[in-house]
């Protein structure tokens, strides 16, 4: 097995684990790092594709590469939002996830 097919399996399975992690948990920060995952894995695509011209014999691809380090920068961007949004609704709502309060909740119990 080749590296780059290594490297694409590896991206498939951060794609898959990350996907599955965003629908399946219900609390707002495992999801976001689940999203996380799922960036990280594209990323990790996205580096195979930038490498595969290398292999051959030519330069690497340079678009893949620029794009992978604006995609860097937007992610800890959208992740860093994410959480401050997270952390004002923790300070609003009393609680971290978006799920409909209880009744002992509500009565102060």
């Amino acid at each position: 097995m080749s590296g780059a097919a290594l490297y694409g399996l590896c991206s498939a399975v951060l794609v898959g684990v990350g996907l599955y992690g965003t629908i399946v948990q219900p609390q707002s920060l495992r999801k976001i790092l689940a999203f996380n995952i799922v960036g990280s894995g594209t990323f990790l695509l996205f580096g195979v594709i930038a490498r595969r011209g290398a292999a051959a014999g030519m330069g690497g691809d340079p678009v893949p590469q620029a794009m992978v380090i604006t995609g860097l920068v937007v992610a800890f961007s959208a992740t860093a939002l994410a959480v401050a949004l997270l952390l004002r609704l923790h300070d609003e709502a009393g609680r971290a996830d978006d799920t409909p309060a209880t009744d002992d909740e509500t009565s102060g119990c």
